[in-house]
């Protein structure tokens, strides 16, 4: 059975009143100021829609209200974000919840304890790793690997987390180039090209620049991806007080302004495109000049930001890394605060949730196993709990002799009870101190060490979701895709001279 997620949106920070104004807000931006779009293909697409007026001089385009809301209407609320079998196809709508593992960090603390540059290998082991994780729905490349050149990283980032996971994939493209040989990769699992554009098994994520900016790669990959049907995430990486204005409210407009204007490039190229508004924002820390994702600000921001996407139709993603450099009580606050709010507050992606700290420059080992324990504690609290006759249980009261009763640990009710609706962690002790004592004293990060090497020798014993000879086709198909990309840079480089 596919993926459904939990409904959760119990939390609003913004009443109806706050969201018309950031409505209007929104809109005066985006048609009075407009975005700067450096990539011509955008430019002339836009000058050939009515609603959109395009300052050759500046590279800016200005977007109506009325083609923001044509584009609004093509820009699916509801779709799946497909998996390698059914099991792990995603069922996304504006009210169901799904996390997504980290993204991106040059460094990792290692199983032994070793704070070191990241290479391809933690890639795939920490892949194999997130992939059996049961509260995690979507895979992303957790790592950067320093064994890997920078042109065309994105290629052998996706060969090797699409060959060694089972989930959708959320995938990097700095070329329309790069898009189509991910599509080529995609296809060798799938059987073909079409069949990667009808149920494609990976997305896209395009990272704008605030205030308002579009790279040239942005764009091309925002219109690349929608020819091929590929869903995107098009998300804005703001600085609250840096790149975006300090208060909350000003940042909010401002990323919706960015984002919104790729999610109409998207439509103008392929009506009925997924986009998913994303964000990974946070603030700036005014006493050390840093990116801080554990503020408590960073969190109101992004609960804050589910409601205003939610408010134009679109499904959200939020949630960043954490500041914590330790798997210590640091980092079980920050993550749990920021994943709870982010549950309740009906965040259908909850990015960055497994193992990344230090502002996303580290990955951890056993902070992928803590924060799986985190989030599901996180999910059991924003299931609730249900009141009916059942579960009010006068009846049973009433049998057991009220109060002239005992107890009712021996009831066949409770055992029922217990089964379907107790949240049993797996690293969590709850020993009494004499027994925690006698079986070693260990800490939660000594548990999770544990736990993970065992996942990990397990895992090594599994089948990959593609067979060896897949594995070897996209293999082949990356890294002809990194020569063709160094060739491209060489070629620019000699026109230069």
């Amino acid at each position: 059975m596919p993926r459904r997620g939990l409904r959760c949106q119990r939390l609003k920070f913004l009443d109806d009143s706050d969201l018309n104004a950031l409505y209007f807000a929104v809109i005066e931006t985006l048609s009075e100021m407009g975005v700067k779009m450096d990539y011509r293909p955008a430019l002339e697409l836009f000058a050939d829609h009515h609603g959109a007026t395009v300052d050759w001089d500046n590279h800016v385009v200005k977007i109506s209200e009325g083609l923001l809301r044509k584009a609004l209407q093509t820009a699916p609320s509801f779709f799946t974000l497909y998996g390698k079998t059914e099991d792990y196809d995603v069922k996304v709508d504006l009210e169901r919840v799904y996390t997504m593992s980290g993204s991106c960090a040059p460094y990792v603390l290692d199983l032994d304890g070793n704070h070191r540059l990241a290479v391809r290998e933690d890639l795939r082991l920490i892949t194999r790793l997130l992939d059996h994780m049961p509260n995690l729905d979507i895979m992303h490349q957790i790592v950067i690997p320093s064994d890997v050149d920078e042109v065309g990283y994105e290629l052998v980032n996706f060969a090797t987390c699409y060959s060694n996971t089972w989930r959708n994939f959320y995938s990097q493209a700095q070329t329309a180039e790069s898009v189509r040989d991910q599509v080529r990769m995609a296809a060798v699992f799938q059987g073909s090209t079409e069949e990667v554009k009808r149920k494609p098994t990976f997305t896209e994520v395009v990272c704008m620049i605030s205030p308002l900016k579009h790279e040239p790669q942005n764009s091309e990959v925002i219109m690349e991806s929608a020819r091929w049907n590929i869903p995107l995430y098009i998300e804005v990486d703001a600085l609250c007080g840096a790149t975006t204005p300090a208060p909350i409210a000003g940042t909010l407009v401002e990323q919706a302004a960015n984002v919104l204007a790729g999610v109409v490039l998207a439509q103008l190229v392929n009506p009925g495109t997924p986009c998913i508004f994303a964000i990974a924002s946070g603030i700036i820390d005014m006493r050390t000049g840093v990116y801080s994702g554990g503020a408590p600000e960073t969190t109101l921001l992004h609960a804050a930001t589910a409601q205003l996407a939610h408010h134009f139709g679109l499904p959200f993603q939020g949630g960043t890394g954490i500041d914590a450099k330790l798997p210590d009580a640091q980092a079980g606050y920050e993550r749990a605060l920021q994943v709870l709010t982010n549950m309740l507050s009906g965040t259908n992606f909850i990015h960055l949730a497994y193992g990344m700290m230090e502002q996303m420059l580290l990955a951890s080992y056993e902070q992928c196993l803590i924060d799986e324990e985190i989030i599901g504690a996180c999910f059991r609290i924003a299931r609730g709990f249900e009141v009916n006759d059942f579960t009010l249980s006068v009846d049973l009261l009433r049998k057991e002799g009220g109060p002239l009763g005992k107890h009712f640990l021996t009831k066949r009710e409770t055992r029922e009870f217990y089964r379907q609706d107790r949240w049993i962690p797996t690293l969590t002790n709850r020993d009494p101190w004499d027994k925690w004592e006698a079986a070693g004293a260990k800490s939660m990060r000594q548990y999770a060490n544990e736990l993970a090497r065992k996942i990990l020798a397990q895992a090594e014993q599994e089948p990959l979701p593609v067979t060896p000879e897949q594995a070897a086709e996209i293999e082949a198909i990356c890294q002809e895709g990194v020569r063709k990309a160094k060739e491209i840079i060489r070629r620019r480089e000699e026109s230069r001279k």
